[in-house]
């Protein structure tokens, strides 16, 4: 009996972030209550809070929930990509598309209402330095990079910046063929960074 209470609580965990994403790409914060999650996800408000005590708990963990399976999908679809230098389209083009789509417009709505919600803040603040930590050390991997020489770090780091603004320059408009262009340009910059296969030269790199 226990197992299958188990899957159903870890099914309606699921549900919950998954609904809490979606809520709020397109309500935004305010607009994303427990309520409003809880009926998006096909529970009680009692059960959404039985799980998850306050709203900052269970955005939160959604967000956090998302953005390790974007890294896990990240991971697998490099497998099958070349190694050395012509891997560097490839892999800038999963980075600048990494800051696209529902959860970067949540993760982008949870921001905005952390610059002034001290407590959201105090929350969201530990989770991005994690989040951010984890997809830095991705990009070393997925580029076969060594931290260790200089700039590469500064490379990779400039990457992920330049995909956050591409991110923001699709909210509003398709920015897609946009964002090809510069990563083919990206790719050219990152290449020098890029000569040994995914998962070596980054795993050597300093911590």
């Amino acid at each position: 009996m226990r197992e299958p209470r188990q899957e159903r609580s870890r099914t309606t965990r699921r549900r919950l972030m998954q609904a809490a994403v979606e809520c709020l790409g397109e309500l935004g914060w305010n607009g994303t209550t427990v309520a409003v999650i809880a009926e998006r996800a096909g529970v009680s408000r009692g059960a959404a809070q039985h799980h998850f005590p306050t709203r900052e708990d269970l955005v939160t963990a959604a967000v956090a929930h998302v953005g390790d399976k974007q890294i896990v999908e990240l991971r697998a679809r490099a497998a099958a990509l070349p190694s050395g230098p012509s891997r560097a389209e490839p892999v800038a083009r999963m980075l600048l598309d990494l800051y696209t789509g529902p959860m970067f417009r949540a993760a982008l709505h949870l921001w905005v209402a952390a610059s002034t919600d001290e407590a959201l803040r105090g929350v969201l603040v530990p989770l991005e330095a994690r989040v951010g930590r984890e997809v830095h050390r991705v990009a070393l991997e997925l580029l076969g990079a060594d931290e260790s020489r200089p700039g590469v770090r500064e490379t990779v780091q400039a990457t992920l910046d330049l995909a956050r603004g591409l991110g923001l320059a699709n909210l509003l408009t398709d920015d897609t063929r946009r964002r090809g262009q510069i990563a083919r340009q990206w790719a050219r910059i990152l290449e020098p960074a890029v000569g040994a296969p995914a998962g070596t030269a980054g795993a050597a790199a300093p911590s």
